[in-house]
Order: structure tokens, then C-alpha cells, then sequence
């Protein structure tokens, strides 16, 4: 098997600032990895040193998949460690969210990015085998 892990995510924002602002919010302890201008567009790799967004300032385009609507990603998982912790950052923040249940799960919170892109954060019951 030749896979490794899991790198990046490549996102397509309104403005670049903002995201990187969201995330940040979410994750902490996120850096800018990387920076730069390509083809008169700004660029940024967002994370830390296992994974990170790539996000593409993209301020003149639209958004045109719709989540469970289209064929395409409809969400993205992160796992955390600490759901009750994450529920009262995204209270404390203002971030609208909604739980669903799984039996593997402690949590399942959903939330949608400042461009529309669903997130799933996931804390994984401890006795999960495959957290």
C-alpha cells in the first residue's frame, strides 16, 4: 500500500482573511505554513505539521455545489478531542452548528465555513477502536 496520510484540502474562499480567521478560531494552534501570489491571486497553506488548508483568495467567483444537492464533497471531518469544549467555543463565537448521533461518536457537530463548505468536528468515543 503506497497511501501515507492524509495532506491537505484545497479551498476556494471569498476572502482568504476570513477563513483564515474561521479556522484559526476553530483550531488554534494553526499556523501559515506557507504564502505566496500565483497568477495574481493570493494563496495560503493553513495547518500544522501534518495537515492544512490550502485556500485560494477567489473573491470574484461563485459558489455552485450545493451540499447533498450535487455530486461533490458534501462535508469535511475533523476530529477533536474535546466536543463539549468545542460547543461552547462556537457558542462563545457566535458559530451556528447542529448534532447529530452516532454510536461511535460523543459528538458529531456540523458548521458551515464563511463560504458555505460544511465541517464535521468528531470526538470519537474512548473505547473507539478505530478513533
Amino acid at each position: 500500500m503506497n497511501f501515507i496520510r492524509f495532506e491537505h484540502i484545497n479551498l476556494s474562499c471569498e476572502n482568504i482573511d476570513i477563513s483564515k480567521e474561521f479556522y484559526q478560531t476553530l483550531f488554534p494552534n494553526w499556523y501559515v505554513r506557507a504564502e505566496g501570489v500565483y497568477n495574481g491571486r493570493r494563496w495560503m497553506h493553513l495547518g500544522d505539521n501534518q495537515f492544512y488548508l490550502a485556500l485560494n483568495d477567489e473573491p470574484e467567483q461563485e459558489h455552485v455545489h450545493i451540499a447533498y444537492e450535487n455530486i461533490g464533497i458534501n462535508h469535511v471531518g475533523f476530529v477533536i478531542k474535546d466536543g463539549e469544549a468545542m460547543k461552547d467555543l462556537l457558542d462563545d463565537e457566535k458559530i451556528e452548528y447542529y448534532i447529530m448521533s452516532a454510536p461511535e461518536t460523543k459528538y458529531r457537530i456540523y458548521i458551515n465555513d464563511p463560504d458555505g463548505n460544511e465541517i464535521e468536528l468528531v470526538e470519537y468515543k474512548p473505547d473507539y477502536a478505530l478513533k
